[in-house]
């Protein structure tokens, strides 16, 4: 009974205690209980809100750092020189099954008399039916039969590379190409005549022009490629 006693009693001045506080804090200060519990219930309020800012500050520099990363990774994998230098070529970067496929039969044509009976003085030497420059390229001007490939049409053509129709021929009906070569010989050394499957990329519409041909070739992304396939004059 007396324990009671003696709680009850203990509790009694601990109650009475800090009335008195707040009694003499509120005195001095002149803020009553109810506004310091609003301080202390602001006070957390900003806490929560600085701890929220520095989250979505942590995400978002989390995020950024997560898509330079991506970035260089698939610059460092399109522009590597060392990545060329150990043959990785563009049949090994692009999946060539998901684009249209043609049997053609390729052959190999130059700018001069012997394909096209035109003489380096002759005013439509080396300009295509199109109206731009026969060009050997990452992406090289090729001739076709226009009812099949309309100019401005992108092939890839294995062992050769990207090309572009640019021209057509008398004698390129149906599933034949002729493909753009600096001289006579490389016509004959680097080709031939072949029978193969190409890729069309993208269809023309019927039109090219020098800045569409330009744009291509000086894609930055594929530089690093662009000597495996360039003309040997340039």
């Amino acid at each position: 009974m007396n324990m009671i006693n003696t709680i009850i009693r203990r509790s009694i001045m601990s109650f009475l205690f800090v009335v008195a506080l707040l009694t003499t804090f509120q005195s001095i200060s002149n803020v009553n209980a109810m506004d310091l519990s609003d301080w202390i219930n602001d006070y957390k309020y900003g806490a929560e809100s600085t701890q929220r800012v520095k989250d979505n500050t942590s995400k978002h520099i989390n995020l950024s750092t997560k898509v330079l990363n991506v970035a260089s990774v698939e610059k460092t994998l399109i522009s590597s020189s060392d990545e060329v230098k150990n043959n990785l070529t563009i049949e090994d970067i692009y999946d060539w099954t998901k684009y249209p496929k043609e049997t053609v039969t390729a052959t190999g044509y130059t700018a001069g008399v012997e394909s096209t009976g035109k003489s380096p003085n002759h005013p439509g030497y080396g300009i295509t039916y199109s109206g731009v420059k026969v060009k050997r390229d990452l992406y090289s001007t090729v001739a076709a039969d226009l009812n099949v490939f309309p100019i401005g049409t992108i092939l890839w053509i294995p062992g050769y590379g990207f090309g572009v129709v640019a021209d057509k021929g008398g004698a390129i009906k149906g599933n034949k190409v002729d493909l753009y070569y600096e001289t006579v010989d490389d016509v004959y050394n680097q080709w031939g005549k072949k029978t193969l499957d190409v890729y069309v990329v993208e269809k023309g519409n019927g039109k090219l022009t020098e800045q569409e041909l330009a744009n291509l070739n000086n894609n930055e992304s594929m530089q690093v490629f662009r000597q495996q396939y360039i003309g040997s004059k340039s």
